[in-house]
């Protein structure tokens, strides 16, 4: 589609203002290309004010649009976005840099072993098409939904919680992101602490530090975050929430028994404090993974936890509807802040959820992906073991999408991820998956938005030569 749009962007000189240019069907024969790629060539075109369309007539050469350059000056808005800066507790900047490097699109040629979701190959892409067709045909589909989401899916996301949550427990968000972001907003005041573990995703990170909290790290061990440590943690700060990832935590994949979670819920509860579990990827076990620790918010009749989980990793990333599951007065003031924040989760893709998770493709997917990515973690752990033994590889997950390394002394960690990306390969840094300083140099690496296993062992090679030449080796 780029190729096409740059094609027919530079012929267009040849064409008067007003002139009509090929048709459709035409530009198809010419180009070889699919109708699709043709209609969005030139729905690029009309975007940029180039071309304009005629139903049933065809696309015509636009009036060039003249426009006054004026120069501005901006800097005021130094001072007006830190004014207040000095009276803050914690103040909210909004630090992206960790999100986004897990969001950029690596460049043509490189291998993507930064991002955190699935491949197009691995997504339902045909079920999520006819689940959006037989939404599209649902009675009332474009009319406003429940604020707390449509009963039948909070019904669905009740009983993947399961014990005794039920529907009446449940909003339906935008996300695992915008869940947390909301979660957040209504348990803490800016300027208090919030427990998190070390490591952590960015994301959460980000989130803390823009609503002004400050993050206080509590170590992960290979069976997720240590209680003794997390009991010392809320002693010395009197922080009332705390953040973890219990199933399969990112990055470390750690899981957490649940003997130890109930440990973790009932040291909160002891210190009048929330746990917010964030369940992001319990639909991603692999087949080794056996049977799945029920979440904490399955056994918590208290409402000590907030359970938040998404659609969004097992399935696209533009796939945004999550849930939170919380009970007590907590709900209430939850649901107000999405309220206030975004209304309502569109409808449409609301329904187009519901008959996704309803159909006979939705096991099949799941056990296919599981399928593909305990291969891939298998691959990726074997060719690190074999080909990068100088990278730590404490824990093997059985679960998620990537594996936590410890770079070796003397590797500095923004020179070995700037010679991966040199080589060919991009790499998440481990530095903004910590709220404090790292006790070593680490990486992140992602199996699942790849192509295929044959990708990953190109990875690593070019991983090889990266390390190589940083440690000063000879290649």
């Amino acid at each position: 589609m780029v190729e096409l749009a740059k094609s027919l962007r530079s012929e267009l000189d040849r064409y008067s203002v007003g002139g009509k240019l090929p048709s459709s069907r035409a530009l198809v024969e010419r180009y070889r290309v699919s109708p699709v790629t043709v209609s969005r060539a030139l729905a690029q075109l009309v975007a940029e004010g180039l071309v304009v369309t005629r139903p049933g007539a065809g696309a015509y050469r636009a009036e060039p649009r003249t426009l006054t350059a004026r120069t501005g000056d901006t800097s005021w808005q130094e001072v007006a976005l830190s004014a207040d800066g000095a009276t803050e507790a914690a103040p909210r900047a909004v630090d992206a840099t960790g999100v986004l490097a897990t969001l950029t699109v690596p460049q043509t040629g490189v291998i993507d072993l930064s991002g955190g979701y699935l491949d197009p190959g691995l997504r339902p892409e045909r079920a999520m098409a006819a689940a959006l067709g037989r939404a599209g045909r649902r009675p009332g589909v474009w009319s406003r939904p429940p604020v707390d989401g449509l009963t039948e899916l909070r019904e669905w996301f009740a009983r993947e919680i399961g014990g005794t949550v039920t529907a009446a427990d449940v909003l339906v968000t935008a996300g695992g992101q915008t869940a947390l972001t909301t979660t957040l907003r209504a348990l803490a005041t800016p300027g208090a602490p919030v427990l998190v573990e070390s490591p952590t995703y960015p994301g959460l990170l980000a989130i803390a530090r823009a609503a002004g909290l400050r993050p206080v790290p509590v170590p992960v061990g290979p069976d997720g975050i240590r209680p003794e440590l997390l009991s010392r943690a809320f002693d010395a700060t009197g922080a009332r929430v705390l953040v973890c990832q219990p199933l399969f935590q990112n990055p470390t994949g750690a899981l957490l028994p649940p003997d130890r979670g109930r440990e973790v819920v009932g040291i909160a509860h002891a210190f009048g404090a929330f746990v917010v579990e964030d369940d992001f990827a319990r639909r991603l076990a692999h087949q080794d993974a056996g049977p799945l620790p029920a979440p904490l918010a399955a056994d918590d009749p208290d409402g000590v936890v907030v359970h938040v989980s998404s659609l969004t990793k097992a399935t696209s990333p533009s796939l945004r509807v999550g849930a939170l599951a919380a009970r007590g007065p907590v709900l209430e003031r939850l649901r107000a802040i999405q309220v206030v924040d975004s209304f309502f989760v569109p409808r449409p893709l609301q329904e187009t959820a519901l008959e996704l998770v309803g159909s006979p493709a939705w096991g099949r997917h799941l056990r296919a992906v599981s399928a593909e990515l305990t291969a891939r973690r298998e691959t990726l752990a074997a060719a690190v073991l074999h080909h990068l033994p100088e990278l730590a590889l404490p824990h093997i997950p059985s679960g998620g999408y990537h594996l936590w390394l410890r770079l070796p002394d003397g590797a500095p960690e923004s020179a070995v991820v700037s010679a991966a990306l040199r080589a060919g390969v991009a790499v998440a840094p481990g530095r903004p998956y910590f709220s404090a300083e790292p006790p070593a140099g680490h990486i992140r690496l992602g199996f699942a938005g790849v192509a295929g296993r044959a990708e990953i062992s190109e990875a690593v090679r070019r991983l090889r030569t990266a390390l190589d030449g940083v440690l000063g080796r000879p290649a």
